[in-house]
C-alpha cells in the first residue's frame, strides 16, 4: 500500500476514534471528527486533557 493512502487511513481511523472519545465525555462527535480530521493527533490531545463540560 502507497505511504500517502497509509496515511490517510490513519488519520480518517483516528479521527472516528477522536469521535467517540468527544461523544464520551458529552461533546459533539460530528464536531469533533471536522477538528480531527483538520488537526489529527493534536485534536485527541485536545480531547483528553480538556474536562467534561459542565452539565
Amino acid at each position: 500500500m502507497d505511504d500517502s493512502v497509509s496515511a490517510g487511513l490513519f488519520w480518517f481511523t483516528l479521527s472516528l476514534i477522536n469521535a467517540g472519545l468527544a461523544q464520551g465525555k458529552g461533546r459533539s462527535g460530528l464536531v469533533w471528527w471536522l477538528w480531527s480530521l483538520l488537526l489529527g493527533p493534536l485534536a485527541t490531545l485536545i480531547i483528553v486533557v480538556r474536562p467534561r463540560p459542565d452539565s
